[in-house]
């Protein structure tokens, strides 16, 4: 029996992402996942999606985990993990055309989802980066002029919830850590926008999750 870790929340909704990312990344091809968690979503998601290169990422105790899938999965354009914790700055080491994260602002404190937006949008100077190739001679970011974002988890509206189930899980993680809970989206948009990044779509999705889609301004 494998012993490799697992979220029935992965099975149960990557159809849905899988849809939205089929459109909004048909154009891209390097892509940052920030909160790999289990590695579900990488190995499902760079197996449909082979034009990708799929660049894993977690804090490293969820590495072996993501390992774990990664190499039964063997697929060559899903690379392996890279330690990255937002409240920190040594993740901002490489240039991507998109970047995706599913459930994971809601688990953050407001001030790691601060860093988490801080770091899409973080200025690279003039050397080379990890996951860029040649060194250039301009300053980059993270996430390339006309990159984009993609987001999914439950959101508010309004300062109200969207849904029962919503306000039963916000209390379900405020009982847990009180830091987190399910974020605001205008909060999060006014993030986003201080960072360059001019909203697309905004998704409704199964279950009553979103994805809000994201691309930076030139």
């Amino acid at each position: 029996m494998s012993d490799k870790p697992f979220a029935e929340s992965c099975v149960q909704n990557r159809d849905p992402i899988l849809a939205v990312l089929r459109e909004v990344f048909a154009d891209r091809r390097r892509v940052l996942e920030i909160g790999s968690g289990t590695g579900q979503h990488a190995v499902y998601f760079g197996a449909e999606l082979p034009h990708l290169v799929w660049q894993t990422a977690d804090v490293p105790q969820q590495h072996p985990g993501i390992r774990q899938w990664l190499d039964e999965a063997a697929l060559p354009n899903v690379l392996p993990p890279i330690a990255l914790d937002v409240s920190q700055t040594a993740w901002r080491n490489g240039r991507y055309d998109a970047v995706f994260s599913a459930n994971t602002l809601h688990i953050m404190g407001w001030p790691e989802v601060e860093r988490f937006f801080e770091g899409v949008g973080e200025v690279l100077r003039k050397g080379r980066c990890a996951a860029a190739g040649p060194p250039s001679a301009y300053p980059s970011r993270v996430l390339e002029p006309g990159g984009v974002l993609a987001v999914y988890g439950p959101f508010n509206y309004n300062g109200a919830y969207t849904a029962e189930s919503n306000a039963r899980f916000d209390a379900w993680l405020k009982a847990r850590d009180p830091a987190s809970g399910v974020r605001d989206f205008e909060a999060v948009d006014a993030l986003a926008r201080a960072q360059g990044l001019v909203l697309q779509r905004d998704i409704a999705m199964p279950a009553n999750n979103r994805t809000l889609v994201w691309r930076r301004t030139g």
